[in-house]
């Protein structure tokens, strides 16, 4: 399978666009300036972590694939993050059935092209470009281009997932399909803090919330914020105990391994946010969350000891706790889960683009998208609807 190798040489004017077969081969300040910093999952630090470590590589099924677009100066322009993949495991938007639909009638699926941030759902930039004129042109020309490697290599197709909403209206004016799914996030409304929020929520909700606050922390449970340079490996050593616990008993075999984490630490540890749990002076459960600009992002919980309500306190309520102390404008808790609801996460709509490069296929996914759309758009209008906020008269 052919690689776009950089070029030599180029003429004064000629913006090139090749694949990094590591983004190790991409300088991390290049990279970054593409990225603009807001969103920690595309920034160059996390994609090298999970390189490096071994989690995403050709062994674990994400052959990395960059597609970066310079100009004549060798000045990186652009940036995709590209994986050749020959699965559908750890990317949250599920194509497996058109997988099994294209494979039984004959064609072959694996590998296809993803672009993502792999194990993870955070929705953000996918098309990465440096700030200045030009910028829907040059995201244009990404597209365009990924869309013709994958007819070059030869492959079934190009998905792009939890991209923005702006990337996903451009990626439809340029012929890709177009699906939606949804999260739930929470929204700093202006609290001055937890109190002030829980008194949005309705009469019942919210002695419901203060009710599992207390039952959590019974039992002598204490919890602890670490971050920055206060984390240590130690820190790490019993957190990764928690994520490989209830990684093996939800999928069989968590996407990350030990070294991983380190890398975070070593790399953009003041990005990170550890809330811990401790009982009778070791800990028994924690959640790894990563900050944003404005956003505070839940990744991984894991605990050794079941106590009721524990999970929804270290892992949606201390989080609403930091964004407050913090002034942060959200907290997204990751993919699924209608539970959120009732703890004040809204649901919102999330994005996904993808080319098919079989015209057959193509047409039987259109069709079943157009209908998955209006379904996405539904439950979302249910789901708010019920959301535990106070209304007129309550």
């Amino acid at each position: 399978m052919g690689d776009i190798e950089k070029p030599r040489e180029r003429s004064r004017t000629q913006r090139i666009v090749w694949v990094a077969p590591r983004i190790a081969d991409v300088p991390p300040a290049s990279w970054d300036a593409c990225a603009r910093g807001g969103n920690p999952f595309i920034s160059h630090a996390f994609l090298a972590a999970l390189e490096e470590s071994g989690s995403a590589t050709r062994n674990t099924g994400w052959m990395p694939h960059h597609l970066l677009l310079e100009d004549a100066a060798g000045t990186l322009l652009g940036a995709m993050p590209c994986y050749l993949k020959s699965h559908s495991q750890g990317e949250y938007i599920f194509d497996h059935g058109w997988a099994d639909a294209y494979e039984r009638a004959g064609g072959r699926y694996y590998p296809k092209l993803q672009v993502s941030v792999p194990f993870t759902p955070v929705p953000g930039n996918r098309i990465l470009v440096r700030a200045g004129e030009n910028e829907r042109e040059r995201k244009a020309l990404l597209l365009q281009a990924a869309a013709e490697i994958t007819g070059r290599i030869g492959i079934s197709g190009l998905h792009i997932t939890f991209l923005t909403r702006e990337e996903w209206a451009l990626a439809g004016e340029l012929g890709f399909l177009r699906r939606t799914d949804q999260q739930f996030h929470w929204r700093n409304e202006g609290y001055a803090s937890f109190d002030d929020f829980l008194g949005a929520l309705a009469s019942r909700k919210r002695k419901a919330v203060r009710r599992e606050r207390r039952e959590a922390l019974s039992g002598g449970i204490a919890i602890e914020w670490v971050t920055g340079s206060d984390i240590t490996e130690a820190h790490l050593d019993a957190f990764f105990e928690f994520y490989m616990d209830t990684g093996s008993r939800k999928w069989g075999s968590p996407y990350l391994n030990r070294l991983c984490f380190s890398l975070f630490r070593e790399n953009m540890a003041d990005r990170m946010l550890l809330v811990l749990a401790k009982r009778a002076g070791r800990y028994i459960a924690g959640a790894l969350n990563f900050i944003g600009t404005d956003t505070l992002y839940g990744r991984y919980w894991g605990a050794i000891e079941d106590h009721p309500f524990l999970h929804f306190e270290v892992c949606y309520y201390q989080a609403i706790d930091f964004a407050l102390d913090r002034k942060l404008a959200r907290v997204e808790a990751g993919a699924q889960g209608e539970h959120k609801l009732a703890r004040g996460y809204l649901p919102v709509e999330t994005y996904s683009a993808h080319y098919i490069a079989d015209p057959a296929l193509r047409r039987a996914i259109a069709d079943y998208l157009r209908r998955e759309r209006l379904a996405v758009a539904r439950e979302i209008a249910v789901l708010t609807d019920a959301a535990p906020f106070r209304r007129d008269g309550d």
